[in-house]
């Protein structure tokens, strides 16, 4: 049961939806591998079967056909005209078929008006002839006559001595080649049936064996999140898989260090509080009649303490972003405006290269900017130059005061949280180690020197340049 004195707990709701698009996955590599490597098999081998196959029955076919226009032209060699102007062969052919009735092997020469003259395998029958047409050269087609399936071959032929077109026709059941084709097309069906199960065998073994490595590194994460191991081995891992267990290897090492610089900065933090709380505790605890004065005191202690750590952590969690990038110039010129407002007796001058870029959130350099400049004019003799520089790969800002500058003793200390040399102005003494914090997290640096032309101090502050 909640207490009655505290409010209830907020009840956060999860969509339907979030929770789909966490759990929806987009399918099986290895399916969808083998999938597409299948399909493509099955592609090729129907679209090469088809081709095979009409090359196959063309060949038998064309080799059928050749046997009976030898014989055809057999016939027509010994063909001649006798005393009444009828076709008769001067020998006959050497076929044996052709003399037994129905044998599926049959000939017939036939001409206009006159009787046709047939070979005895067809017996009481006669073939049919279709529309007239002329064939002067040997003409293949399928017909079905006298109850078979016929191959035949015709051709018009004019003999010695006669006016008659005579049309010499072979016919040749087609059984045979039927029998042919079934028998070809059995083989090459089984023989591309048992082609295509080897072709998706070896796709399938293929993708297990070349997905194999990927297996082997979830198996490493999986030790890793166990606490067995704390970084992937790269041993005997392919060269397109090692690059990938570079970056995890390298987002741990930085989701690491990004986890020990919270904890740092959280133990920190805790330790510059506890000092100002026990103040604040005794004085309470004793009644002192300052406990107002120590109170704020302290409390301005402690916010300045909270400012810091809470600065550096937002510069913390950014710098995973490799797209950070800010331009140089509106964010030099909104700092010298909101500082100029400020102290509107300081002449604040700007120089340099104007399209310079740093891979840096422009809230972040607007608050190293900001401290600096601020710095300046607060500490300076009344005049601020400012210098922006391409140095390398870094784009470096130079902010001159005329001011009593710095002892060079004294620089280095100057970066401690808290520290000032000025403690009649305003202040919390933190903004060089916010700087420089801040500059430390994104590559760059900040130092202190003297300015040789107004003769105050000199900040040189290094940011890396975007290419």
């Amino acid at each position: 049961m909640a207490d009655a004195g505290l409010p209830a707990a907020p009840v956060v709701e999860v969509s339907t939806d979030a929770k789909l698009t966490r759990t929806t996955r987009s399918g099986s590599l290895s399916r969808r591998m083998i999938g597409i490597a299948a399909a493509w098999v099955l592609l090729l081998l129907v679209g090469g079967g088809i081709a095979l196959d009409r090359v196959l029955v063309s060949a038998v076919t064309q080799n059928f056909d050749d046997q009976l226009d030898y014989v055809q032209t057999a016939m027509i060699a010994s063909a001649e005209t006798g005393p009444d102007g009828e076709v008769r062969l001067n020998r006959p052919l050497g076929d044996q078929r052709f003399l037994e009735p129905n044998s599926g092997l049959y000939w017939q020469i036939t001409g206009a008006n006159e009787e046709p003259f047939r070979s005895r395998s067809l017996w009481d029958h006669a073939l049919s002839i279709g529309r007239p047409h002329r064939d002067r050269v040997p003409h293949f087609y399928d017909s079905t006559q006298i109850g078979e399936k016929l191959r035949i071959v015709e051709r018009d032929i004019t003999l010695p001595l006669s006016k008659t077109v005579w049309r010499f026709e072979v016919a040749q059941s087609r059984v045979g080649l039927d029998e042919q084709i079934g028998t070809l097309r059995k083989t090459l069906v089984r023989s591309f049936a048992l082609l295509g199960l080897g072709l998706f065998v070896l796709a399938a073994l293929q993708t297990f064996y070349g997905l194999w490595p990927l297996r082997k590194l979830r198996i490493a994460i999986v030790e890793m999140r166990s606490g067995r191991a704390q970084r992937i081995n790269q041993d005997r891992l392919p060269n397109e898989v090692a690059p990938l267990v570079d970056e995890l290897n390298g987002l741990i090492e930085h989701n690491e260090t990004q986890a020990e610089e919270a904890r740092r900065h959280a133990g920190n933090l805790a330790h510059a509080l506890k000092t100002p709380l026990t103040v604040v505790m005794n004085a309470a605890t004793a009644r002192s009649a300052d406990l107002a004065d120590t109170v704020i005191r302290e409390a301005a202690t402690m916010r300045r303490q909270v400012d810091h750590h809470l600065a550096r952590a937002r510069a913390v969690g950014r710098r995973g972003h490799a797209h950070s990038r800010a331009d140089v110039w509106p964010s030099l010129q909104a700092v010298e405006r909101a500082v100029g407002r400020l102290y509107s007796d300081v002449r604040i001058d700007t120089n340099g290269d104007k399209t310079a870029s740093v891979h840096v959130e422009r809230q972040d350099l607007d608050e190293m900017l900001g401290n600096l400049i601020e710095n300046a004019a607060k500490y300076g003799g009344g005049s601020v130059f400012i210098t922006v520089v391409k140095s390398g790969a870094f784009i470096e800002f130079q902010i001159e005061d005329d001011g009593l500058g710095i002892p060079e003793d004294d620089r280095i200390h100057m970066f401690d949280r808290g520290a000032r040399l000025d403690t009649g102005k305003p202040g919390t003494g933190l903004g060089l180690a916010i700087v420089r914090d801040v500059a430390e997290i994104y590559g760059g640096s900040v130092a202190l020197d003297e300015s040789e032309d107004l003769g105050g101090l000199l900040v040189r502050l290094r940011l890396p340049a975007v290419a």
